[in-house]
């Protein structure tokens, strides 16, 4: 692992140039990673920051992306998207993980504390409501497999990302309207993917 790299603004670098860098990261590049860290690390702090909601656990999922991404480099397939989606969906997986274990976290101090079996919070979601979202989330990620790559990463930029479709646009060196056609053919996809079952 390379030595802390300092906060820094954001490199600017093409989005061709990104698995370059991150095929330059598996073989050990530490300058390679320095830039790579850079163009990335703030899009990555806004994912987690966006889930957590709150700036210090995001910092937190932030680095620890960051040093996963060093050390699963030559896991990165190009076939499957770009490096911006595949770093912006580890990090939207690694701050999901973070919030699932503080929920946890706080649920077993609660049956500590009453010294009772779990009970639902006044106002949480009943069981079935919450299986039922469960479902949806499988469905999402299942339709979404089936996406073409190009569309899957629009929307996984827009969505888990939080990009405009003008940032996506500048992100994937494509034009705007190009990133416009894949974003709706993408998300009819996946509404016929709903409605058919």
């Amino acid at each position: 692992m390379p030595d802390a790299v300092p906060a820094a603004a954001p490199a600017t670098v093409a989005a061709g140039e990104l698995g370059g860098l991150v095929a330059a990261v598996a073989r050990g590049d530490q300058a390679a990673y320095a830039r790579l860290y850079r163009a990335v690390a703030a899009p990555v702090y806004g994912t987690a920051l966006r889930t957590l909601r709150s700036a210090a656990h995001a910092e937190e999922v932030a680095q620890e992306v960051l040093l996963e991404v060093w050390r699963t480099a030559a896991a990165y397939r190009p076939a499957r998207g770009t490096v911006t989606a595949w770093v912006l969906t580890i990090a939207h997986r690694r701050a999901v993980d973070r919030v699932r274990a503080a929920r946890a976290a706080a649920d077993r101090e609660l049956r500590v504390a009453l010294r009772e079996q779990p009970i639902r919070e006044p106002g949480a979601e009943p069981v079935p409501e919450q299986v039922e979202r469960a479902h949806d989330a499988l469905r999402v990620r299942s339709a979404l497999a089936r996406l073409s790559v190009v569309q899957r990463e629009s929307l996984v930029l827009a969505y888990y990302g939080g990009y405009s479709q003008r940032e996506i646009a500048r992100a994937l060196g494509v034009p705007l309207g190009t990133v416009k056609t894949r974003m709706r053919d993408g998300l009819l996809r996946l509404r016929a993917a709903f409605d058919g079952g």
